[in-house]
């Protein structure tokens, strides 16, 4: 009886595996404060870029812009999340933060609500883009403001792109034409 319940118990076990979260597991809040589940993008490549509106870098946003107005829609979407950890070169509100990117770089491209993206308080996807044993792929650290995750059509991580790389360099689009 007792090998029975051991080989059952095995058995049990060898079928229970532990699932690899995906990109498309995670639900985040968009800068308005709604649910914005990441599996509505299935079947896109998706850029996801920490951003802030008072640093060396911020420049990057009308690239950004350019990327999305060129390879945007059916195929392809830019994710921005908005983040205090460096400096504080993002103090403002969610609202703030919105007004900001209209005003400035005219962004149309989807925004979040202002998250950490490392430390303590990491967010969960950040944790799971940063990690390799949730992942799957590499662990890294978000250097700074702007580094840049390509996600795949399966939501699967592909590779991060540091902070002074432009969206508009040749690894972003070449990888876009794919």
């Amino acid at each position: 009886m007792n090998k029975l319940i051991l080989i059952l118990s095995m058995i049990l076990l060898a079928g229970i595996t532990t699932a690899q979260k995906s990109f498309y597991d995670f639900t985040v809040k968009d800068i308005e404060g709604n649910n914005f589940a990441l599996s509505q993008l299935k079947g896109k490549k998706v850029l996801v870029v920490n951003t802030a509106s008072k640093c060396g870098l911020t420049p990057q946003y009308e690239q950004l812009q350019k990327l999305n107005d060129n390879y945007g829609g059916d195929d392809f979407v830019i994710i921005g999340f908005p983040a205090n950890n460096f400096n504080q070169q993002e103090p403002g509100t969610n609202t703030e933060i919105a007004e900001f990117c209209q005003q400035n770089y005219g962004v149309t491209f989807p925004m979040m609500s202002k998250i950490s993206v490392k430390g303590n308080d990491i967010h969960p996807l950040y944790k799971w883009l940063t990690s390799k044993a949730e992942n799957g792929v590499l662990d890294s650290e978000v250097q700074w403001n702007f580094q840049k995750y390509l996600i795949d059509e399966n939501g699967n991580l592909i590779k991060m792109v540091p902070p002074k790389v432009k969206p508009d360099d040749e690894q972003i689009t070449s990888w876009l034409k794919e």
